[in-house]
């Protein structure tokens, strides 16, 4: 069975997209921990990242580095963290989170109520930014 994320790529559930490639995507968290918290995912269905081929890490790591970037302009966090955890969903996925400090990483403190319409703002504040860069990636 396709993994949620799987599902999100192909269209069967809404996603609010910021990157697009042959390899990667990347779109909001629905439960963000802040504010800007962007899922960056391999279109292959891999469940663990060790089993990731090396290129294809490298990619995601590339497309994190350039996201991460905007996710930096866009909203200003001291820093922006970076995890990849892989616990809930079967798909191997990078965390980009704005953070002020290490209690924006807690799960515990996601928000599940986030809506729609925060999601779209969120992912348009990184679109306009990623296009700043150049980035011909950019979803629409």
């Amino acid at each position: 069975m396709a993994s949620i994320f799987t599902r999100i790529i192909d269209g069967e559930l809404p996603g609010r997209f910021v990157w697009r490639d042959d390899r990667a995507v990347a779109f909001m968290s629905i439960a963000p921990l802040q504010p800007g918290h962007t899922l960056v995912v391999p279109v292959e269905e891999v469940d663990h990242w060790i089993d990731l081929d090396p290129d294809l890490l490298a990619h995601l790591t590339g497309v994190s580095h350039t996201i991460g970037r905007a996710i930096q302009a866009a909203f200003g966090p001291e820093k922006v963290g970076m995890m990849l955890a892989g616990l809930e969903v079967p798909h191997t996925h990078i965390h980009l989170v704005p953070i002020r400090g290490v209690h924006d990483l807690d799960f515990a403190n996601a928000d599940s109520s986030a809506s729609g319409e925060d999601l779209e703002v969120a992912a348009a504040r990184i679109r306009e930014q990623l296009r700043s860069m150049g980035v011909a990636e950019v979803a629409d």
